[in-house]
């Protein structure tokens, strides 16, 4: 086999940069909005707020804008670190692609999957998911023929969990004064099911757990097992991808180039390179940002797409976050799951190779919740709960024109914080040899779950890169790696404070970590920033985005 793995020490920057360098004397302020971090919630908010008449100033610490939906181009191979597949962009009239055609004024282009869009091999078994209502059910149908009625009181549960979220999503633009009040009314309008977990739901309906794994195999879309998950995010991602997946033409990082320029255009900027370090809270109100060289930039509204861990716990005064409260409901959070990355290059095309526009995902057997137990018990030995497998190059009908006769595949599989913690604050490319030691027997044992469902690759792959949590935390900062911002448990969907407005006058919170993870997900909690800014001169954005 001919691989060049890539030791850290040696790697060359990448090549793709979105956005421009922050130096203090490109500021054009005053500006009327700052949104810390350039992730896809905070794009969309500087994107709706420009198109408002508002001057938005968007600061990202990392060398390239996009927060996961950047991709990054290294030894003559391109990758993204996230948007591996979207739902709901085959048609103009939904909710997403109304969104997206909005902030990028219809300039993103997108491409279909095949219509087996993913694979799950449970063990032995092999499970299709065909794009459509109809091609779902069929899929479920023809590897479990006796659980039809199981099946088809499942699909109708989607139906009444997608209804349900337009309240759960409208309620969090209500005032914090009748959050018990808006509590209890959502008791009312959501079905029984939206915020148990996945596993009481479906344990209701069938028995049969290769049909539950089947049915569960995109938990990893949210990184968070059937028997710990809220219904509602297992449903909003099964909904999401009922036609199929769906890729951005030109890659990721067309996501936050397309975007840009809608900021530009209302007289904003989106900066890289732009570390911040602090909110500055005057009087109890945040009126500004402090950079890591010291200056100072100051705007009414400071909107933070950074999570709300780092935003509570890294950017804010100790005595601020105390006085709200923060300590208390901060027991009710926890980051979500870390993550291991191999990203490939290859000498061919995807055709020349036989690379699928499919998603494998591979699992030990169809329980996952003890998959992970397994793991989590013995993760030096134990099989990986799920590997992930995908093909960009495949996905992007216009790959071959920028990176000619090559190929790209990603691998993606869950880890946990404790096998990296010892080089925790070590710096990228230089975290030493026992680290790289460790990376290599991850990287080898990852590499032959690839080669059992693809063996024509084993001597095919020119070119291996492999990412840890620590990498997420360098480039990210995500300070345990993880994927998904907050976990999605229903605990967490109870919290009330997750909300756009905080309880500080003028800071504003966007991004997954207020609605749900995804691009998508995401990308909506953008746009609720925005209207909860906005207040009442939003309703016409929130009629032609939630109607159209």
């Amino acid at each position: 086999m001919v691989v060049k793995a890539a030791a850290s020490n040696a790697l060359k920057p990448s090549t793709l940069r979105i956005g421009t360098r922050y130096r203090a004397n490109r500021l054009n302020g005053p500006y009327d909005a700052i949104v810390i971090g350039s992730g896809i919630g905070g794009l969309t908010t500087a994107a709706c707020l420009s198109k408002a008449g508002k001057k938005v100033l968007v600061l990202e610490q990392h060398y390239t804008a996009g927060g996961y939906t950047h991709s990054y181009a290294r030894n003559g191979y391109e990758w993204d670190v996230g948007v591996h597949y979207i739902g709901d962009m085959g048609a103009r009239r939904t909710l997403g692609r109304r969104l997206f055609d909005y902030i990028t004024d219809g300039q993103l282009e997108w491409a279909p999957m095949d219509e087996i869009y993913d694979r799950f091999y449970l063990g032995d078994k092999v499970v299709n998911l065909r794009a459509g209502k109809e091609g779902l059910r069929h899929s479920l149908l023809a590897s479990f023929p006796d659980e039809g009625e199981a099946i088809d009181r499942y699909l109708a549960l989607l139906g009444k969990v997608a209804g349900g979220m337009q309240w759960y999503t409208l309620s969090k633009l209500s005032p914090a004064l009748v959050s018990p009040l808006i509590s209890r009314g959502l008791k009312t309008v959501l079905p029984d099911c939206f915020n148990r977990t996945t596993r009481e739901v479906l344990s209701e309906l069938t028995d049969n757990e290769e049909l539950i794994g089947a049915i569960t195999g995109q938990w990893g879309d949210c990184g968070v097992t059937p028997k710990h998950s809220s219904f509602m995010v297992h449903a909003l991602i099964a909904k999401h991808y009922i036609y199929g997946g769906f890729y951005p033409v030109g890659g990721a990082s067309e996501i936050a180039k397309t975007i840009i320029p809608v900021i530009q255009a209302g007289g904003g900027d989106v900066f890289t390179y732009a570390d911040v370090t602090d909110i500055l809270i005057e009087k109890g109100k945040a009126v500004g940002v402090r950079m890591a060289d010291g200056e100072e930039i100051r705007a009414a509204k400071v909107i933070s797409n950074a999570g709300v861990i780092n935003t509570f716990e890294r950017l804010l005064p100790k005595e601020v976050t105390d006085k709200i409260g923060y300590r208390q409901e901060r027991e009710h959070i926890r980051p979500s799951m870390p993550h291991i990355g191999l990203y490939l290059g290859l000498k061919g095309t995807p055709e020349q190779l036989g690379l699928p526009r499919t998603n494998f995902w591979v699992y030990p057997g169809a329980n996952h919740d003890s998959n992970v137990e397994n793991f989590l018990k013995d993760p030096h030995n134990a099989p990986f709960p799920v590997v992930y497998i995908s093909f960009p190059a495949a996905k992007d009908p216009d790959y071959q024109n920028r990176w000619p006769g090559t190929s790209t595949i990603e691998v993606v599989a869950p880890t946990t914080w404790e096998m990296f913690e010892p080089w925790q604050g070590t710096t990228w490319g230089k975290r030493g040899e026992d680290y790289e030691a460790l990376k290599a027997r991850i990287t080898e044992q990852l590499m032959e779950v690839l080669y059992e469902k693809l063996p024509q690759l084993r001597d095919q792959v020119d070119y291996v890169e492999t990412s840890t949590p620590l990498s997420t935390a360098w480039f990210c900062r995500y300070e345990q790696g993880e994927l998904y911002g907050l976990d999605h448990t229903p605990e967490r969907f109870e919290q009330r404070w997750l909300r756009p407005k905080t309880d500080i006058p003028g800071l504003y919170l966007t991004g997954q970590d207020i609605l749900t993870c995804g691009v998508v997900g995401a990308m909506i909690g953008g746009l609720v920033t925005t209207l909860a800014i906005q207040g009442l001169r939003g309703a016409g954005l929130a009629k032609r985005i939630f109607v159209g």
